[in-house]
């Protein structure tokens, strides 16, 4: 799991992040203001300063955040000028949006903020719909509007060309101020703030919901906030039936405010087209006689807190029910809490101000069971930032090298009286209280009457040992507690201001020996500073403690408003050596961690000093030699041992054992049905250590006791299969691959079934005698499950006359869960999961439900994938109702699959296996292939049928798609790559005696970005970062060939060609536009040594023709085969694909590996094809496959060849997927999107 940031800051102002990675709290040096609170996501950190504006630290990545702007140029043609930008009065703009209504001329182009910079100038874009324009961009109609081509005709009366520019978000890692607003009113200062939002929808990706609350009460919005626009566009004030105090917003749509008078507010509506939500509602306060000062809320959960510091939870709450059903009080008093990731619960506790956590908080048991301190110590830098000066001025306060404040007496006033009433009175003196308070407090301290200072001073005085004050901050304003959290030192400082600062514990005693009033000084200099003052709120009652250390007469003597204390401030650190901070809000909404989660936060400091001093007393480099010391001599000295028992004969010869055990088996002819068998494994070892075993089947039929049986050597895979009610899997031989008809089996339980999978897995590779990890050459695929397989290729594997048939191939499986997967012969091997997370290989083997010696045990780590499950609804129009969800006796079912011919409800649709578990709720999934309207449904004509996201008047169904998200959590041999989600990877394949100082390896983000990795090494086959590769419209897949000639396919379909890509050079220069096939958008590309094969949408495999080291990018392109799904190519420029509708025994297969033959340097497109293990597999990469056969002579080979009656005669090479014929006696099109026979 990736490291993430758990944010908070101190009683002074100060930002700290803690790393799930590390043990201490590392301050914000960039922070050149002192920040009352924050909010965090995964991406970003917002921020309210001691200026009340609002501030933003986006985390730096490898992955620009870049904007695209764009304008139309609009032109109309006359007899006299031709095209020119003369158009008629009822045309659009010159310079317009796409839709015309805008005037956007080039100039009128603004960067919003500082934050921003512009990549390069204006340049007009040469693609439309994927099909390159002429070199001036131009695109061609009969009017405005109406459908561009990129064919000028002879009644284009107008042209229209599309002007792009981007801008480049360049404030990461430093707190950018938010601008203000240009046009209308300005949002008052701030007080409060909140992000969220996240969840609502995966479309626009990047979405966030900023709520903040001002001075007065009233609630903002931020508008427009996406990933490439982290600011957002403006604000937006929602209306509120009271004044708000805090704000809360959760990942999804939960969003709870509270109100002055201790209610709370809980918003309704909340959704994809209304991020703002409709509505409010009004909650009750936990406690009728105590109201609530503060909320929290996340997924499910919703915290509260009211004004006696007591802490409650909201049960019932969910997407469905957003206000809950009732409170439960909980254990802990706290001054805040906050939700992060995962429901997962953080609180400052308001006896000690430390930062806690809520233990075993699941998705069971959301209200967790304990508090559990977080104690890691900050960072070892405790100076001073040198911007406080800048930062105090900025906040009313005035800093040089000492500080200057008002007198005691000048910030006393009778309501300090009230303050102390909270909570009964109405005033809080908490550091949640309303920034109205301290306001009211800062300008009643003008008045402040020198006879109440006193009485205050005295009442206080009295105090033998006075208690460890805890600082109390009111809600706007840091920099007033700052000055007065001294421990008393204002006022108590005797000696002239220039002298060194008086450590706390010698201040006090001093104070009881002088008896002389602090020196005032105000010089010239200072007066002029001090001419214009500004005012910053100070909490009366912490003021009050402060002022409890003097005699009366001393506070008596210095209540003048014109006198000023002054001490030192710039050099010393404002906690001991020994005391933890004091937190003054806490945010875990960038947090990821979960009740499994393993923190190294709770442990004291010093034992995580004295470990950290134990573990630097020994170097990693004398561990190591330290092990191979001790390997050395157990080695020698079992050599000496077994020297002199050479000549005694093995006391065993042969050895046999047995597993019995009860299953059902899946009987295949007629009538099929589950039969329970008895299953055995038979094992036997040679003298020289070979092993081999029978597999058998005991059934009976007709009252007759039968048996199947099968070779362990025979067996060639071992798979897995995903069934609703029973634990299956299935045994593959080479004859059974060629039907397609497997032995499956289902054992009683789950660990049963993991047992044999195991077991079995161990008796074949050891019949093979394959151990240890997957070579470097190793071909690797993946099932639609994301199980994954490797494959040890033979020499004769790629042999040109006589290979190895893929059927034969035997696949081992390999823990872990992946939906790409690429690799090359240097043993770098990179995977993407299902949620977009890359995984490097570690060189481990094993992992999953493989244990002991089917294992290794080191480099076996934890992996976790996230994917969604999808069931559609369905409803047919009718005249009376419209649109509802009866349809006619031949429809599919209401609810049903992508099929429609499995009924699939809400209630009954299940997790993909036992493993899997629900991490989220029903929902509309609006990213769905054609669009759909504003409620998520896509219509046609029938079932089924091409499907659109918008009505016409011969739509009589529709359908829309509901998602839910699962998740897995496995071991494999992989480690997570972070930070950056990917969506397609490619390596470099290349010799295994090649040689590469660094592995080339491009990947495309799932935002589509190009991106170049940096610093991939065999030793270090994760790299160091990324390079990003601009680009003018996101793509979605890549492939770099042996010579770094790089392929990708955009978004749209168009393909593009990569220039100057080397080892110098590993960026390339610059894109290069490829026309795709006639009416065919590409998805898929790979290149090997000099072939280049692409994947349509309609599943059409294309070869490049005319790829030279002169013209790399081709000439045309040729079709080969329909119905495949995915392809391959090797170093050697072998072609392997995965096929739908292979014909087996019984019925057609889907997702078959096929591999083609006769692919020669003279004959690169192949002959025809030969078939796999299948169906049911999604991807196969060959790329680390660059073992070429051993070279036969043709003498020799005519000697080998079997005779014409023999096997070969009878068996001629297989082909599923049938070639083209040299003269198509069909049309193109037909041809090319048609159903081969046979497949």
């Amino acid at each position: 799991m990736p490291s993430s940031l758990l944010w908070a800051v101190d009683v002074y102002g100060r930002v700290y992040s803690l790393s799930t990675a590390c043990q201490l709290w590392e301050q914000c040096r960039d922070a050149h203001l002192e920040f009352k609170r924050v909010t965090s996501v995964q991406q970003c950190c917002w921020g309210i300063a001691c200026d009340h504006n609002i501030y933003l630290n986006v985390h730096a990545s490898d992955l620009p955040i870049r904007y695209q702007e764009e304008t139309f140029e609009n032109q109309r043609w006359n007899p006299v000028d031709g095209f020119s930008d003369r158009l008629l009065p009822s045309d659009r703009w010159q310079w317009s949006d796409v839709t015309g209504l805008d005037h956007q001329p080039l100039e009128s182009f603004q960067l919003p903020s500082e934050s921003w910079e512009w990549e390069g100038d204006w340049y007009a874009d040469e693609n439309i719909g994927g099909e390159p324009t002429d070199k001036t961009g131009w695109t061609y109609a009969i009017d405005f509007p109406a459908t561009y081509t990129k064919d000028k005709k002879w009644n284009s009366c107008v042209r229209r060309r599309r002007w792009i520019r981007y801008r480049r978000y360049k404030a990461r890692d430093t707190w950018a101020k938010i601008p203000s607003e240009e046009t209308g009113p300005l949002p008052d200062p701030f007080s409060d703030i909140s992000c969220g939002g996240w969840e609502v929808s995966e479309e626009p990706a990047g979405r966030l919901s900023l709520w903040a609350v001002s001075l007065q009460g009233k609630v903002w919005f931020r508008d427009g906030i996406r990933h490439d626009n982290p600011e957002g566009s403006v604000w937006e004030e929602v209306s509120i039936p009271g004044e708000v105090v805090q704000i809360s917003c959760g990942p999804v749509d939960l969003v709870w405010a509270v109100l002055w008078e201790g209610q709370l507010l809980v918003r309704e509506g909340i959704g994809r087209d209304c991020p703002k939500g409709s509505s409010w509602v009004v909650v009750d306060s936990p406690s009728p006689e105590v109201g609530a000062i503060h909320v929290a809320v996340g997924v499910n959960v919703v915290w509260a807190i009211t004004k006696d510091h007591k802490v409650w939870f909201r049960r019932g709450v969910n997407s469905h029910n957003p206000c809950g059903s009732g409170w439960i009080g909980m254990v802990g008093e706290m001054v805040m809490i906050n939700v992060g990731l995962n429901d997962q619960v953080w609180g400052i506790n308001c006896e000690d101000r430390a930062v806690y956590f809520r233990q075993g908080v699941t998705s069971s048991e959301l209200s967790g069971k304990a508090w559990k301190a977080v104690s890691v110590p900050r960072d070892s830098d405790r100076s001073h930032s040198s911007a406080s000066t800048n930062s105090m001025h900025s906040a009313g306060c005035f800093f040089g090298g000492e500080v200057r404040i008002q007198s005691q007496g000048s910030v006393l006033s009778d309501l300090d009286s009230d303050s102390e009433r909270a909570p009964g009175g109405g005033l809080l003196s908490d550091p949640e209280a309303p920034a109205a308070v301290a306001a009211v407090d800062a300008a009643a301290a003008a008045a402040a009457a020198a006879a109440a200072s006193g009485a205050v001073a005295t009442s206080n005085a009295d105090v033998d040992i006075p208690k460890p004050r805890i600082p109390k901050v009111t809600s706007d304003s840091f920099i007033s507690e700052l000055v007065s959290d001294r421990e008393g030192q204002v006022g108590r400082r005797d000696g002239p201001p220039s002298g060194p600062s008086i450590p706390e514990e010698e201040g006090a005693e001093r104070d009881e020996e002088s008896k002389e009033p602090p020196t005032l000084v105000l010089s010239a200099s200072q007066s002029v500073g001090l001419q214009d003052p500004q005012w910053s709120n100070v909490d009366l009652e912490e003021a009050q403690t402060h002022l409890a250390v003097g005699p009366p007469a001393e506070a008596a003597d210095t209540c003048s408003l014109s006198s000023v204390a002054t001490y030192h401030l710039g050099l010393e650190e404002l906690y001991g050596p020994d005391e933890h901070p004091l937190w003054a809000w806490v945010s875990g909404g960038g947090c990821s961690v979960d009740s499994h989660t393993q923190l190294n936060w709770f442990n004291s400091t010093g034992m995580a000093s004295s470990a950290q001093s134990m573990s630097l007393s020994i170097t990693p480099a004398q561990s190591a030699a330290w092990r191979k010391q001790i390997f050395e001599q157990l080695s020698e000295r079992s050599k000496r041992e077994m020297e002199n028992f050479r000549h005694y004969e093995q006391a065993i010869e042969q050895s046999v054992w047995v597993k019995k055990g009860a299953m059902q088996w899946w009987r295949d002819w007629k009538p099929p049905k589950w039969v329970d068998v008895r299953f055995a494994l038979e094992q036997f070892s040679g003298v020289e250590g070979n092993k081999d075993g029978i597999l058998f089947i005991y059934y009976t039929f007709n009252e007759e006791k039968k048996y199947l049986h099968a070779f362990v050597n025979e067996v060639t895979i071992l798979v897995p299969v995903l069934n609703d009610t029973k634990h299956t899997f299935a045994i593959y031989t080479a004859e059974r691959t060629k039907q397609r008809w497997p032995i499956r089996l289902a054992a009683p339980t789950e660990l049963e079934m993991h047992d044999w999978l195991a077991l079995l897995s161990v008796s074949c590779c050891d019949s093979r005698g394959i151990h240890g990890p997957p070579s470097k050459q190793a071909i690797w695929s993946l099932t639609c499950k994301g199980d994954i397989f490797v494959s040890e290729p033979t020499p004769e594997l790629e042999a040109s006359l006589y290979p190895t048939p893929c059927d034969q191939m035997f696949w081992r499986q390999v823990g872990g869960h992946l939906r790409i997967i690429e690799c090359n012969s240097l043993g770098v091997v990179w995977g993407v999961g299902y949620d977009h997370t890359a995984w490097v290989y570690t060189g481990g083997y094993g992992g999953g439900f493989f244990q002991g010696l089917a294992s290794s045990t080191d480099n076996i780590y934890t992996q976790t994938d996230v994917k969604s499950v999808y069931i559609y609804e369905n409803q047919r129009w009718n005249p009376v109702t419209g649109y509802a969800n009866k349809g006619l006796p031949t429809d599919r079912y209401m609810w049903s699959d992508a099929s429609g011919l499995h009924e699939c409800t809400k209630a009954n649709t299940k997790p993909p296996s036992p493993h899997w578990t629900w991490v989220s709720d029903w929902a509309i999934d609006y990213s769905v292939s054609g669009g759909t309207d504003r409620e998520g449904w896509q219509y046609a004509a029938d079932f089924p049928a091409s499907y659109h996201g918008h009505k016409t008047l011969k739509d009589f169904v529709r359908r829309r798609r509901w998602a839910r998200k699962c998740k897995l959590a496995t071991t494999g041999p992989w480690l997570e790559v972070p930070p950056i989600a990917l969506s397609d990877i490619t390596i470099l394949p290349c010799g295994a005696q090649s040689t590469h100082e660094q592995v080339p390896l491009w990947a495309i983000s799932n935002k589509g970005d190009v991106l170049c990795r940096l610093g991939v090494t065999t030793q270090t086959p994760a790299g160091t970062s990324w390079l990003h590769v601009g680009t003018d419209q996101p793509f979605k897949s890549i492939s770099i060939g042996t010579v770094h000639q790089v392929w990708a396919i955009a978004r749209d379909g168009s393909t593009f060609y990569r220039g100057s890509v080397s080892a110098q050079n590993p960026a390339g220069d610059c894109w290069y536009h490829i026309p795709p096939p006639a009416k065919q958008k590409l998805k898929q590309v790979s290149v090997g040594r000099t072939s280049v094969y692409t994947v349509d949408e309609n599943g059409n495999l294309w070869y490049r023709h005319g790829v030279t080291p002169s013209y790399p990018q081709g000439s045309t392109w040729e079709h080969i085969s329909n119905n495949v799904r995915k392809v391959s190519l090797g170093p050697l420029d072998q072609v392997w694909i995965i096929a739908d509708k292979v014909q087996g025994s019984h019925s057609l297969s889907c997702g078959t590996v096929c591999r083609r033959l006769g692919v020669q340097p003279m004959e690169p497109k192949g002959q025809s094809w030969d078939y796999g293990i299948g169906g049911g597999w999604d991807h196969i990469t060959v790329r680390a496959n660059s073992t070429e056969a051993p070279r036969i002579s043709m003498a020799a080979a005519a000697v080998a060849a079997p005779p014409h009656d023999g096997l070969a005669q009878q068996t001629p090479p297989r082909s599923p997927l049938p070639p083209r014929s040299p003269l198509p006696t069909r049309s193109q099109e037909t041809e090319i999107n048609g159903d081969a026979i046979g497949c």
